[in-house]
């Protein structure tokens, strides 16, 4: 049981240059939709309504998700308003234009993301907004805009760094301690990121945001470039810590290995981005789907939606429904995440994008319990068993504790010393663990 004391230290945990904004916007992971992963460049108004109003059929709406975002390709290619200076709306994709689609999502009670890039031209060569920060920030205002997503294609070579930093993920051989082997041009001792090209075309973007009279949120996408970690939390409320995800299991397991070396840096207005969801894309089984989704759920990551939700199977939505997982992602009295307390199939600390840590342990304030995940990152069926007393929440706190499924929503009654669970490959357990019994 978490004491009223304790909850009110782990509310009162926000890192000192967080960007706090209003009405708690930011404050605790987003949840939405995003058109990317199902959609790429074939957005269209009709795609971004469909997934808005399956929002809201899908009872999406009503366990927090509110985000319908449109990703790349969405503007006129190669020219702004000669006037205004302002990016085109595709008039054919978007026939009533940006501000049309965002009224219509708002009409249903849910907002409106769009996307840009920190450079010249967006990833798929649209125009973006280095540059042109202000007047982009007063049209998406004016649109009535509730979520930028900000990419980090087009940089012009003015604007790269002078130094580079280590990305874990990118890097064979790497570690998590920020350093890598044969890595050019690295930082200087003491370098302070802040102080990159990165962060700064990132700042300008954040305070042209600011000037607006809408609160629009802040979502950072330079792909852990730069030690964002370090800076990020002060620049927007969420920002990408690796390259992109892809729906296969492999890319999911290597985005894991490294977050999991992040969690420090989770707290309430601030969250390492493992990018969006792919449950629902390519082949990942329905054991690796709900294994991809619990993991981002404990890692309090934003919950980005990324697959065509009229298209979306009973499994796939039972696992983003999971009411367990929404509750502790959503914790409003503790913004820490779940932390590894045993890498299990390595020993811990191990560096392995192919079997990440297997053991994780959070408190939640809402359910007054524990939340232990058991993750099985071999091929093979095998068995996993978490102990009480190596749980950091539990110990000294008994032998026996009243246990749920998180899956099936099963009471398992009082539980002496240990639970074991026969997983499948890449499936996960999730426990809702309370009061010693």
């Amino acid at each position: 049981m978490l004491t009223s004391l304790t909850l009110a230290v782990l509310a009162a945990v926000v890192p000192a240059n967080a960007l706090v904004r209003p009405d708690g916007v930011g404050r605790l992971p987003a949840l939405g939709w995003n058109s990317w992963n199902a959609f790429g460049c074939n957005v269209n108004a009709s795609a971004i309504l469909t997934a808005a109003n399956e929002i809201v059929e899908l009872g999406l709406k009503d366990l927090g998700y509110e985000y319908v975002n449109i990703d790349d390709c969405w503007s006129v290619m190669d020219e702004r308003n000669s006037t205004t200076q302002r990016i085109i709306p595709n008039a054919t994709k978007f026939p009533d234009g940006i501000s049309g689609v965002a009224s219509q999502v708002h009409d249903l009670g849910l907002k409106i993301g769009i996307y840009s890039s920190a450079g010249m031209v967006t990833c798929a060569g649209y125009p973006a907004s280095l540059g042109f920060e202000q007047i982009d920030a007063e049209a998406f205002a004016d649109w009535g805009i509730d979520y930028l997503k900000y990419d980090n294609c087009g940089v012009p070579s003015n604007w790269t760094d002078t130094y580079n930093a280590c990305v874990p993920d990118d890097s064979i051989g790497s570690n998590p301690n920020g350093t890598c082997p044969d890595l050019t041009d690295p930082a200087p001792p003491g370098y302070n990121w802040a102080d990159s090209n990165t962060s700064i075309r990132y700042d300008r973007m954040r305070d042209a945001l600011l000037d607006q009279n809408r609160t629009i949120l802040f979502s950072l996408c330079d792909w852990g470039d730069a030690a964002v970690n370090t800076w990020g939390n002060e620049t927007g409320n969420s920002w990408r810590m690796s390259g992109d995800i892809e729906a296969y299991w492999s890319r999911v397991a290597q985005i894991v290995n490294e977050n999991s070396f992040l969690m420090n840096y989770v707290g309430f207005w601030g969250h390492p981005d493992p990018d969006m969801l792919e449950v629902g894309n390519g082949n990942l089984t329905v054991a690796e789907n709900r294994a991809h989704f619990a993991l981002w759920a404990i890692m309090k990551s934003p919950l980005i939606i990324g697959t065509a939700l009229n298209e979306l199977s009973d499994d796939n939505l039972a696992t983003l429904s999971n009411k367990y997982l929404i509750k502790f992602s959503q914790d409003p009295l503790i913004g820490r995440s779940a932390h590894p307390y045993k890498w299990g199939y390595n020993p811990d600390w191990t560096f392995d994008p192919v079997h990440p840590a297997e053991y994780w342990s959070g408190p939640s304030s809402t359910m007054k319990a524990t939340l232990i995940l058991m993750l099985n990152t071999e091929e093979k069926r095998s068995t996993r068993t978490a102990v009480w007393s190596e749980v950091p929440e539990l110990k000294g706190k008994g032998n026996s504790f009243r246990v749920t499924d998180a899956w099936s929503g099963k009471d398992l009654g009082c539980v002496h010393k240990s639970h074991s669970v026969s997983l499948e490959s890449h499936d996960v357990s999730v426990l809702i663990v309370k009061g010693s019994c």
